[in-house]
């Protein structure tokens, strides 16, 4: 099984006290089942550009986080592309839904990917399986 992690749960592993369920799914799977979209790099750049406002110190600290982040996920890092697009038109249709959420449902649908989140509520009504890891849910399949 792969996995599309969503921000949130990227997040949480940079906690000082990171959930522990959270941390036994990421250390229960292989490191190359695990992907991220590229919208993930731009909310969690966002919160660099919007933390340097106000503490230049720790934006320095986060942005070195997501450089490196981003350096080990390099070949992991899932586009949006046309078959992406397609999708998110088709699921955005039924009703008003945030646009970023939804285009993380789309790239997991469209490559095969469960999502990995803590909002699945955000998710309702979209046929994409979701793993919410703070619930303790192990993933499928385990480490080799």
């Amino acid at each position: 099984m792969r996995y599309l992690l969503d921000t949130n749960v990227l997040s949480e592993t940079r906690r000082k006290q990171a959930d522990p369920k959270v941390m036994a799914f990421l250390d229960a799977v292989d490191a190359d089942s695990l992907f991220i979209s590229v919208l993930t790099i731009g909310e969690l750049r966002k919160g660099i550009a919007i933390k340097r406002r106000t503490d230049p110190d720790a934006a320095r600290s986060l942005a070195a986080w997501v450089d490196g982040m981003e350096q080990s996920f390099a070949d992991r890092i899932v586009p949006i592309d046309a078959a992406v697009s397609r999708r998110w038109g088709e699921l955005s249709a039924d009703r008003s839904r945030p646009v970023i959420d939804t285009l993380i449902a789309a790239t997991a649908l469209v490559h095969g990917l469960t999502l990995v989140t803590r909002n699945g509520s955000d998710m309702r009504g979209i046929d994409v399986p979701i793993i919410d890891p703070w619930e303790g849910r192990r993933p499928a399949r385990t480490k080799k």
